[in-house]
């Protein structure tokens, strides 16, 4: 018999304990700032439920999402998809490691903010930090927040992975986003739709030489299965991507770029081929035919805990999960 939900709570501290990882998420959005947006703006925002019930009919036209009465059918509506489909992973980490998992969100839904500082380290061993903030709700790291979260990752032991979204129709030129737009193929998503100015902030801060750029289509085995990672098992000396050989597929993934003042620190385990059937793409233009998808940074001299980089969306079950992907998350929640 499962519990009853809790919202509107504090959340009790985790005692520490041998062997058993804390496992916290934080979402580094402002609830009230993205179901907030205009839906008469056509960029850089979330669509409405009644956006999504469109689109993907009939697959949200159960009560339980399509009833008004039950389901809130404007951008909050479907922001909350999130959470439902964060859920199963959540309740995975729970049975793995033994400890309820944390969700934070920097602002949510009834405006109380939360920075990203101790009360939130204290009793985390594994943080999560989901960039899915779009960057013109303003969200930026303080420089306190940024000392926090150095010092925790500075404990050896300690786990930060952070997965800044995409970043579609960067540019001014309209035909290359609209070029964009036809390469990964979902209508939902917007010309222009930019995130992670918080996950940036904070990386920037870390010095974390990576940038989210784009959002490229992966290549597909077959319908909604995404083809095979290209593994570099040679540098993957932690075991990261043991018994993985793919992710969860989405239409539209960033390219974690590495700056060439990282090449040495940050080691690129993970590839994935991109769907070269579809239109044109600047990234594929250029030549190229995978992108980066998973990287760690392992400590070093100044910095005692991992720094791991994957999207969020490989932590959501709208996007399906199978034992590849289970076995990923037990690695990041246990090693």
């Amino acid at each position: 018999m499962s519990t009853a939900r809790v919202y509107n709570t504090r959340h009790q501290p985790r005692p520490r304990t041998p062997g058993r990882r804390r496992v916290s998420i934080y979402v580094a959005w402002s609830y009230p700032a993205e179901a907030g947006r205009n839906p008469q703006e056509l960029d850089n925002r979330f669509s409405t439920m009644t956006e999504v019930r469109r689109v993907a009919w009939p697959a949200y036209e159960d009560p339980k999402f399509a009833d008004p009465m039950r389901f809130q059918q404007g951008i909050a509506g479907a922001l909350e998809l999130f959470f439902w489909a964060w859920t199963p992973f959540q309740d995975f980490a729970a049975e793995t490691t033994g400890h309820q998992v944390a969700m934070y969100q920097r602002v949510d839904q009834a405006g109380f903010v939360t920075p990203l500082d101790e009360r939130v380290l204290a009793d985390t061993d594994t943080l999560f930090v989901f960039g899915l903030d779009h960057m013109i709700t303003g969200q930026e790291a303080t420089a306190e927040e940024v000392e926090a979260v150095r010092a925790w990752v500075g404990r050896e032991g300690n786990r930060l992975v952070l997965g800044p979204h995409h970043d579609v129709g960067a540019g001014d030129d309209p035909v290359l986003r609209n070029q964009e737009y036809h390469h990964h193929g979902d209508p939902l998503v917007p010309r222009q739709q930019r995130f992670g100015r918080y996950t940036r902030s904070l990386m920037e801060g870390l010095e974390v030489p990576v940038q989210n750029r784009y959002g490229l289509r992966p290549a597909v085995l077959g319908p909604n299965r995404a083809a095979p990672l290209s593994i570099d098992r040679d540098l993957d000396t932690a075991g990261w991507l043991t018994g993985v050989t793919t992710f969860n597929f989405h239409m539209h993934l960033p390219h974690y770029a590495v700056t060439s003042d990282g090449e040495q620190s940050v080691r690129v385990l993970g590839r994935q081929p991109i769907d070269l059937s579809r239109p044109g793409h600047p990234f594929v233009e250029a030549g190229n035919t995978e992108f980066n998808m998973f990287l760690w940074l392992p400590p070093d001299g100044s910095r005692g805990g991992d720094i791991l980089m994957a999207d969020s969306t490989i932590f959501s079950t709208l996007f399906g999960a199978d034992e590849s992907l289970h076995n990923f998350w037990r690695n990041v929640v246990t090693r």
